[in-house]
């Protein structure tokens, strides 16, 4: 029997565990990312499983630091009611770490419940979303704009590119190369990595006239955004950023609170906003987020680096609200391989078609994980160190 929203599930249907797991698959050789200067030699993802009598929903993403202890206030509760939850994790958040993996797996768990899969359930705007192919790694010229005639070629409609050289030259010069390879047909997105910086990177990142020089370079070369140009809460400079620049202004991949993001609405600060569903809003919250950035006449499209069950949740949200021509696809070979990203899942995430891919009608994320296949890669912490 199938329990939809509305309906009173019996005691056996209500949340009885949660369960957090991590994972690492070593990377040899290393990934390069742009926005880190350290190579990463493994890839280490944390995985929610949460039960409900012969249910069970998953979701993936931070480390989960700080919730150990806190399942009680969860368990016993009906898996629907998911704004109570919300409110719960925003407590918890604030006084830990992110806990947003955990809202996906409610999501998924409803899903499986009401025989839904999330894109439906959450809006059924499309199954079908289109793609663009996210590279992560700093290459030079001529080597990217290799790459970007095979993903051209792949059927992608744009690609993204990622600056992080000491001297922004260099960056533009990856530019310029992968615009005379792929020609005017494929969009170009640059992602300048200023909004935030991992632990030990103490590097100084754009001022103001830096991040206007840039754009405007870039605008010439007909990009299509810029990515995080200045610190995420700039919120004047990047609004005054904006008004200036001759293309578009993106941001707010990892805000910690929806405030935040409303500030960026406020000031006008953005064109496209992309707060990762697992790393900044949650499911819900990016479902409303979606609709008042769009209402402003702006696009929503998530940031959604990370593994593939991280891809499929933005995805799934983006198929049930967004209206963006593209949706980030992380896609890097050899660096970033699908097999590499999607090592959690019983299979990788592919497009289906020219640039785009048709989620499924399988209810909530449409995937089922082989526990017993990843338990070899199993550790004991989720922390990247």
């Amino acid at each position: 029997m199938r329990y939809s929203q509305g309906l009173s599930l019996p005691d056996h249907m209500r949340i009885d565990s949660i369960d957090i797991f991590h994972y690492r698959l070593p990377l040899d050789p290393p990934f390069y990312a742009s926005w880190d200067p350290r190579p990463r030699v493994s890839h280490t993802c944390t995985l929610v499983r949460v039960r409900a009598g012969p249910y069970e929903g998953v979701g993936s993403g931070d480390a989960m630091l700080g919730f150990q202890g806190h399942e009680h206030l969860f368990v016993g509760h009906d898996p629907f009611d998911i704004e109570r939850h919300v409110r719960i994790l925003d407590n918890l958040q604030f006084m830990y770490g992110r806990m947003w993996p955990l809202e996906v797996a409610l999501w998924d768990l409803m899903g499986k419940l009401s025989g839904l899969p999330l894109w439906k359930l959450m809006g059924g705007r499309s199954p079908r979303v289109p793609l663009y192919a996210s590279c992560g790694e700093r290459r030079p010229p001529a080597e990217r704009a290799e790459s970007a005639r095979a993903l051209q070629a792949q059927g992608f409609p744009a690609l993204k590119l990622r600056f992080h050289a000491a001297d922004p030259r260099d960056d533009l010069a990856v530019v310029r190369a992968v615009r005379e390879a792929v020609g005017s047909e494929m969009q170009i997105l640059v992602d300048a990595n200023q909004g935030w910086q991992m632990p030990w990177d103490a590097a100084p990142t754009w001022d103001f006239k830096t991040a206007l020089w840039v754009a405007d370079a870039l605008a010439e070369l007909g990009v299509f955004w810029l990515e995080e140009p200045l610190h995420r809460h700039d919120y004047r400079g990047l609004a005054e950023l904006r008004r200036r620049a001759r293309l578009r202004i993106a941001g707010g991949e990892g805000c910690r609170e929806y405030a935040e993001l409303r500030e960026y609405l406020r000031h006008g600060s953005l064109d496209v906003y992309q707060p990762d569903v697992v790393w900044s809003t949650g499911m819900l919250r990016a479902r409303q987020l979606a609709g008042e950035v769009q209402a402003a006449g702006c696009l929503y499209t998530p940031h959604t680096w990370g593994d593939g069950l991280v891809l499929l949740a933005n995805l799934h949200v983006c198929a049930a609200v967004a209206t963006a021509p593209f949706v980030e696809f992380p896609y890097d070979p050899p660096g970033w391989t699908l097999e590499r990203r999607d090592y959690l899942l019983p299979a990788s995430i592919t497009p289906d078609g020219p640039g785009t891919l048709t989620l499924s009608d399988a209810p909530g994320l449409g995937v089922t994980i082989d526990w017993e296949a990843l338990e070899p890669l199993r550790i004991h912490t989720g922390t990247m160190a």
